[in-house]
């Protein structure tokens, strides 16, 4: 079976539903698929649950499908960058399901790996713990949390074969691996493609068997989320 696309666009064809989930891989701005999210935004699919460990900036990442009011709700770690997510939120116009950081890793891991369910201590006694089962282990309590999956799963790696085995890179390697395994269908955005049997099996993150379709990206900015520089002293350094 062919799972190489020509476009984003082409990979995404047939696959995409009114409200349906999607897993979005990333952190920050890092590994982000940036055409795949394009070709979303421009499908008009609308009433989207997103996962992703943030909702991208304004005008970059899933920043694009909250201005066009494609996505519903968020299940997020982080959204500190986005004013247009905090606006919609204050005004009620968007859901948003708050994660702890490694709470929501180890959802989609668990998700990804058939787990319905596991007990954490993180977040007890506190907002995110309300409506959750509370159970005690070794005299410390613990909420339970749910496993995450997705209808697509849209991920970003440097490197794959035309089976789709994928190599990510540095922070590159944040959310993409688990998410891959935790959807119905997982698209694979990457910036290298070679063929079969030229990846170093011992190098490979994430099994070709997880991955329906492949596209090579083609324009990425790869902006960074917040550029910091220093200053040269008088000497120049």
């Amino acid at each position: 079976m062919n799972k190489v696309y020509n476009d984003a666009v082409a990979s995404l064809n047939g696959i995409l539903f009114n409200g349906m989930t999607i897993m979005a891989g990333g952190f920050g701005l890092c590994g982000i698929p940036e055409n795949l999210i394009v070709a979303l935004r421009d499908s008009g699919t609308t009433n989207i649950t997103a996962i992703s460990n943030n909702a991208g900036v304004d005008d970059f990442g899933l920043g694009l499908l909250l201005q066009t009011r494609q996505i519903k709700k968020m299940v997020s770690s982080y959204v500190g960058e986005n004013k247009e997510f905090e606006r919609q939120y204050l005004a009620e116009e968007l859901e948003l399901e708050f994660n702890p950081q490694g709470t929501l890793a180890e959802r989609i891991r668990a998700g990804g790996a058939g787990i319905p369910g596991f007990y954490t201590k993180t977040g007890v006694g506190t907002l995110v713990a309300e409506g959750k089962e509370h159970k005690e282990f070794d005299s410390e309590v613990h909420i339970m949390e749910t496993g995450l999956k997705a209808d697509v799963s849209l991920v970003k790696a440097w490197k794959a074969d035309t089976e789709g085995n994928l190599i990510f890179r540095k922070t590159g390697r944040n959310f993409n691996p688990m998410m891959a395994t935790a959807g119905k269908i997982t698209v694979a955005e990457v910036e290298e493609l070679v063929e079969k049997g030229e990846l170093d099996p011992d190098q490979i993150h994430t099994p070709g068997i997880f991955i329906q379709r492949i596209i090579v990206s083609k324009g990425l900015e790869k902006r960074i989320e917040q550029l910091t520089t220093r200053q040269k002293n008088s000497e120049g350094n």
